[in-house]
This record gives structure tokens, C-alpha cells and sequence, in this order.
């Protein structure tokens, strides 16, 4: 037989040490009211459409091909749909895109305007371009600004103006260089099929097997990669340093 179940349960002995809260599993975007911006989705829209401008004069200027296998064009290709799903959402309140999305394409941006400025149009480098490429005139010349220029300050303008910070992250860095490797195999795989003697068989003087070999060649794929590598580190770390400009409580801090 079982023993009887006593009338009076004596006090359980209390349990030492503050209680604490677990985390809770619901995300905060599920109990903060999406908010529209339609600001910053007009100010996306134009960015959008200026590199969509940009690229198709280029294309429609020069010759498809050709044009379409500069590093500048691509990012700018993926600068306009990025610019475009980002108004999208921030006039529907939706999520933005992921920080690993935006600030891969920020870098690659940069990156075409950088490598325009300081070493293709800089007279004092070594792989500044001469005759027409170095200063186009006309339609070309708007195209050709509008995509070096005007587009990487809009974008660098978005991204400290209008997006939250502490989205990038330092294990990103490194993901980020997989499609300017990408471009390194895509630009030397292309001179190699094209026939010796083709007119820009290598799209970049840096990048002229022809002219500097394979050996400089990869030399400077490795600087520049190298480079491009500390930027991309460089924006991570602003992007942990600069205040919020949407003033909502997202979590910040350096997270690897």
C-alpha cells in the first residue's frame, strides 16, 4: 500500500541567487512596429536609376562585350538591383537586405572608383590610361562619371546616412573577395581566348599579361587584393564606430 498524501505540503526552501530571464526567442522585428521610409526609398530609387542609366549608355556607346566585362559595369549592375529591392522594402516597411548583401556591394563599388581614381586617371601611376580613355568626352564622359563617381558617393552616403550600423561583420571580410578572385580568373581567361593583338584583350593595364607577363601580373592581383582586403576590414570597422542615424535600438558592438 502507498502512504497517505499529507494534508499540509511543508514550505520548500527558497532558492538562492536572483532569477534571471531567459532570452526570449522572438525576434525584435515581431514586437517593433515596421516603420516606412519613404525617403530613403525615393533617395534608393535614384541611386538605382542612375546606375541603370549609366550602364546602359555605356553599353549602347561602346561595344557590349567589352563593356559589359569591366569590373566597374558589373558592380554597378549590382549596385542598381540591390538600390532597388532596398526601396522596395523601405517603402513596403519590410526587412532590409542582409548587412553581408549590402556591404559587398559597397566595397565593390568603392572599389571601381578607387581603382578609376587612383590608379587609372592618376597621371602619377604607373596604369594610367592615355587618349580617349583617359578622358572621354560627351555622352561618354557623363556615363563614365556618373558610374565612378557619382553612384560610389551615393551608395557611401546611403550606408552612413541611411542604414542602421553593426550589420557587417569581420568573418564577412573574406567572403567578400571571392568575386573580385572571381573577375581575376574571368579577365585572364578572356585574354587568353581572345586572339593575340585583339584591341583590349585585357581590360585593365594592371592586368596585361601581354605587356607585364603572368608573374607581374599576378603581383599585382596580390597588392591590390591585399588591399582590397584591408577596405573591406576598414568598413567593417566604421561600421561598428559610427553612430546610428535611424536612432532605433538595434544591438551594436564589434561581433567576429
Amino acid at each position: 500500500m502507498t502512504a497517505p498524501i499529507p494534508r499540509d505540503i511543508p514550505d520548500l526552501p527558497a532558492i538562492p541567487g536572483k532569477p534571471a530571464l531567459k532570452p526570449s526567442p522572438v525576434p525584435a522585428t515581431a514586437v517593433v512596429t515596421p516603420v516606412r521610409r519613404p525617403a530613403a526609398a525615393a533617395f534608393r530609387l535614384l541611386v538605382a536609376l542612375a546606375a541603370t542609366a549609366g550602364v546602359t549608355l555605356e553599353v549602347l556607346l561602346g561595344d557590349p562585350s567589352r563593356t559589359l566585362g569591366y569590373f566597374a559595369i558589373q558592380s554597378n549592375i549590382l549596385l542598381a538591383l540591390v538600390m532597388a529591392l532596398s526601396a522596395r522594402r523601405a517603402w513596403t516597411a519590410s526587412r532590409p537586405l542582409p548587412g553581408a548583401v549590402l556591404g559587398a556591394t559597397l566595397l565593390y563599388v568603392v572599389i571601381g572608383a578607387l581603382v578609376q581614381h587612383l590608379l587609372l586617371a592618376n597621371e602619377a601611376s604607373p596604369f594610367s590610361l592615355t587618349g580617349e580613355a583617359a578622358a572621354p568626352t560627351g555622352w561618354q564622359a557623363l556615363a563614365h562619371h556618373t558610374l565612378h563617381t557619382v553612384t560610389p558617393i551615393a551608395a557611401v552616403l546611403d550606408w552612413l546616412l541611411l542604414t542602421a550600423p553593426g550589420r557587417l561583420h569581420l568573418r564577412q571580410a573574406s567572403t567578400w573577395l571571392l568575386y573580385p578572385l572571381a573577375y581575376l580568373a574571368f579577365s585572364l581567361t578572356r585574354g587568353e581566348l581572345l586572339l593575340p593583338g585583339t584591341a583590349d584583350r585585357y581590360l585593365y593595364p594592371f592586368l596585361d599579361v601581354d605587356q607585364d607577363g603572368y608573374k607581374k601580373v599576378l603581383g599585382n592581383a596580390l597588392l591590390l587584393g591585399l588591399s582590397f582586403y584591408a577596405l573591406a576590414i576598414l568598413l567593417v570597422a566604421l561600421d561598428h564606430a559610427r553612430p546610428n542615424p535611424l536612432r532605433h535600438p538595434w544591438k551594436t558592438g564589434f561581433r567576429l
